[in-house]
């Protein structure tokens, strides 16, 4: 009588609904949340603003540069009868860079190139976020299926302990069985435990993936299907090359080379076209007229301690830098994209097989458990099958779950941002 109460008060134990209510949110609420609110896409977009500034700062440089300045002096002497006289000056000054090699734009069109740069960065943030945030989702929605699945099991479990127990006390099974059922119960009840834990934990890490400060219980939305469909191999070398990553390699390269073409330019001449106006006084401030002056300034360069050769030496060794960068990011986006193309296939296929045994085991149990109350089937012939049946479902529950995970790793290896329209 004891054990039959303990079975009942443990299924109402597994059984129980949790009490907070939870935000039920969708992929499309999540990625759109996560575009306005992830710290991570901040930092990039402050990394862009950053290169837009630098090249306004460069190309200042090719605009009027106008100053004014004033200057206000007194003089005398300690002599005795010594005079006290007061100057005063202003000006306006004015000039021009009409030549300087070509180092100015070319340091313009590096800025550019980085801005491009920081713009492929931005999406390649994105793209990461992106995954991150589908992970997150994924988990959350296998979390919540585990709950319910674990929940389901235990009860199960908690039926067929109740049927051996009334077996063993009419004789018809052994002591053996009815501890072996007990554990399967125990074992049950503990990992509807752990899996509320895990839904706990997947809530916060959704939170965390979105970029909510404050974490609360959310619940998600899905299913366990892939969108991408086709099943014929795409052009890996070419979606290697329209990879953000990749794009963003190209360019922070191309910003090296003019780098480089600008450094070679500071041996060039430098011309400037320079005007002044101004007025100077002593003591009567009007009556002096205005002074003025224009003309055109040269500087060459003739000999400046061998800073110039070593910029070119430093920026040829950069570009050499940047273009082994490029080629070895374009290998491993390209390992990338077959792995992850091979895996999202062999996860869609999985799961079409798991299912097929999920199938078999449902089956299986049902004619077994009529074989078992007849006495048609022993007791550990029918655990196995009974066993069987709950690893089928966990299986297929797993296999779906990494069918979700595989194909957001085909997104990201091919850069999809928040922006993908692909779930």
């Amino acid at each position: 009588m004891r054990a039959k109460k303990y079975s009942i008060v443990l299924l109402l134990l597994v059984t129980a609904q949790p009490v907070h209510a939870a935000e039920r949110l969708t992929w499309e609420q999540c990625a759109s949340e996560a575009r306005r609110a992830h710290p991570d896409l901040y930092s990039a977009l402050a990394v862009l603003q950053q290169a837009e500034s630098d090249k306004r700062i460069t190309k200042g440089a090719l605009l009027p540069q106008l100053s004014i300045g004033a200057s206000s002096q007194e003089s005398g002497s300690t002599a005795k009868g010594g005079s006290v006289s007061s100057r005063f000056s202003y000006s306006i000054s004015a000039s021009q860079l009409l030549f300087d090699g070509h180092k100015t734009a070319n340091l313009v069109s590096s800025n550019e190139e980085s801005i491009k740069a920081a713009q492929q960065n931005y999406s390649a943030v994105s793209a990461d976020v992106r995954f991150s945030l589908r992970s997150a989702f994924t988990e959350l929605l296998k979390a919540q299926d585990l709950v319910a699945l674990s929940r389901e099991i235990a009860a199960r479990r908690s039926n067929n302990k109740r049927l051996i127990n009334l077996r063993y006390q009419g004789g018809r099974e052994h002591i053996g069985s009815l501890r072996q059922a007990e554990a399967d119960l125990a074992s049950a009840t503990f990992e509807v435990s752990q899996a509320e834990r895990g839904l706990s934990l997947a809530q916060a890490k959704l939170a965390s993936a979105i970029g909510r400060d404050q974490h609360t219980p959310l619940s998600v939305e899905g299913a366990f299907k892939a969108t991408e469909l086709s099943a014929v191999t795409p052009d890996i070398a070419l979606l290697a090359k329209q990879n953000p990553l990749f794009q963003e390699l190209d360019a922070q390269s191309r910003a090296a080379r003019y780098e480089l073409d600008a450094s070679r330019s500071a041996f060039a001449p430098q011309l400037y076209l320079t005007a002044s106006v101004g007025r100077s006084a002593i003591d009567q401030l009007s009556a002096n007229p205005l002074d003025w002056n224009g003309g055109v300034t040269v500087s060459v360069p003739i000999y400046g301690g061998g800073t110039g050769r070593a910029r070119v030496s430093r920026a040829m060794a950069v570009l050499s830098q940047d273009d082994a960068r490029e080629k070895s990011g374009y290998l491993q986006l390209y390992d990338s994209l077959e792995e992850s193309w091979k895996g999202f296939l062999d996860a869609r296929q999985l799961v079409l097989v798991r299912k097929k045994f999920l199938d078999a085991a449902v089956e299986r149990s049902t004619i077994a458990n009529a074989q078992y109350s007849n006495g048609l089937l022993s007791f550990n012939e029918w655990i196995i099958i009974e066993n069987n049946l709950v690893s089928a479902k966990k299986e297929y529950l797993n296999a779906g779950a990494n069918l979700l995970i595989a194909e957001a790793q085909w997104i990201h290896a091919k850069g999809g941002g928040l922006e993908s329209q692909q779930e």
